[in-house]
């Protein structure tokens, strides 16, 4: 595999991406002592790699090559959002659910979630004619697992759950990812929307039922700005791109019909849970954020291509060379790119992700003060019991 200081824009400077570089501030810690997690590629920590071995190119480097040092069936240079999360709170890497363990494990939370995971099942797919080579791990197969898992451990779950934190997606990407790749039109896919968040909010309702009391659900991402369809969809069309970022208009608005949506849903689900609380994950702003000059020191727009990738193109994103296989090419600094090979960001963009969301101001709300007002209302309960049995 080849390094190459591929780019669309000139090379950037480190200052140029300073926003990403600043650190994680870790100020929940404390108050959440577990994360459970469920989505796709955007969170799996190795699940996609134990259950495929070595056809899995997340399991090459350079993936992980910046933090880690080797891959570790991350779809990143180094790490996730989730992984961001985990360190803020002070606790460890979440393990995949497929490497197994017992109930000591289960204490500090599992990572469910697994690359190339749609919500809808294999079936709905198969069902309209697609060659299904993706996982079989959908949302609903995941939620089963969990149930699984803690049918094992049922004792300690009520005290676990109560001070867990519950990361549910990004996930929904992959569902329309499907339907773009079979050519389906703006209309088709954006028909699959309902049925999507449809699942996403049975999916958080089983959780509460559960007994989770902190949820975590992210949007989409911006996909008119990722290389990956900005090759599939690219054309001369000056009206289709947005002039400060060079993103697809249209695609973009496809993201946000979906998130609007899932924001619709997840208000109804606060107003029938009072008692739980559910964080909106703005994952779309945080990354137009990123992009906007009008937000940034920069000298440079951030490069849209992939800094892992075909080694051409004006995205550095092919079919068929994708990053890991032997012919891709690397960039020399990940941290001055937004994506790593295409559909997935580096762990500088994770970083900055996991930061917005963290202490805002894009999460509704933040984590950090979710955390605490769940820890006044802790504080309130405690002193509740305490005159209670004075009395």
């Amino acid at each position: 595999m080849a390094s190459s200081s591929f780019s669309l824009y000139p090379s950037l400077t480190l200052v140029a991406f300073l926003l990403l570089l600043f650190p994680v501030r870790r100020t929940a810690g404390g108050c959440y002592t577990s994360i459970f997690s469920f989505g796709d590629s955007i969170t799996d920590t190795g699940n996609l790699l134990l259950s495929n071995g070595d056809n899995c190119l997340s399991g090459r480097l350079p993936y992980g090559e910046t933090f880690f040092g080797r891959p570790t069936g991350r779809f990143s240079d180094g790490r996730l959002i989730i992984d961001f999360i985990a360190e803020a709170m002070g606790i460890p890497f979440l393990p995949p659910s497929l490497r197994g363990g017992d109930c000591g494990g289960f204490r500090r939370g599992v990572n469910f979630a697994v690359a190339g995971a749609t919500v809808l099942k294999n079936g709905f797919f198969r069902e309209r004619g697609f060659d299904v080579t993706w996982t079989n791990m959908s949302l609903g197969v995941q939620i089963g697992r969990f149930k699984k898992l803690i049918s094992f451990c049922d004792t300690e779950r009520k005290d676990i759950f109560s001070r867990s934190l519950f990361l549910v997606g990004e996930i929904g990407g992959n569902d329309y990812y499907q339907g773009f790749l079979q050519n389906w039109s703006f209309q088709e896919v954006k028909s699959l929307v309902p049925l999507v968040i449809n699942k996403i909010s049975m999916a958080i309702n089983d959780l509460i039922d559960m007994g989770a009391k902190t949820l975590l659900v992210p949007g989409n991402f911006p996909i008119g700005c990722m290389a990956a369809f900005l090759t599939y969809y690219e054309n001369s069309k000056v009206e289709d791109y947005n002039t400060s970022t060079g993103c697809i208009n249209w695609l973009n608005e496809f993201s946000e019909y979906h998130n609007n949506v899932l924001k619709q849903e997840l208000n109804r689900l606060r107003y029938t849970h009072p008692d739980a609380t559910i964080i909106y994950a703005d994952y779309f702003n945080v990354v137009m954020n990123i992009l906007s000059p009008a937000n940034s020191t920069r000298l440079e727009r951030v490069p849209l291509a992939a800094c892992c990738g075909s080694g051409g193109g004006r995205y550095n994103y092919g079919k068929s060379v994708n990053c890991g296989s032997e012919n891709s090419t690397v960039c020399d600094d990940p941290s001055t790119y937004l994506s790593w090979d295409g559909l997935h960001f580096t762990e500088a963009t994770y970083k900055a992700i996991a930061k917005g969301i963290l202490e805002g101001p894009f999460a509704d709300p933040s984590i950090n003060k979710a955390c605490s007002s769940s820890n006044i209302g802790s504080v309130v309960k405690e002193l509740a019991i305490n005159v209670s049995k004075e009395e």
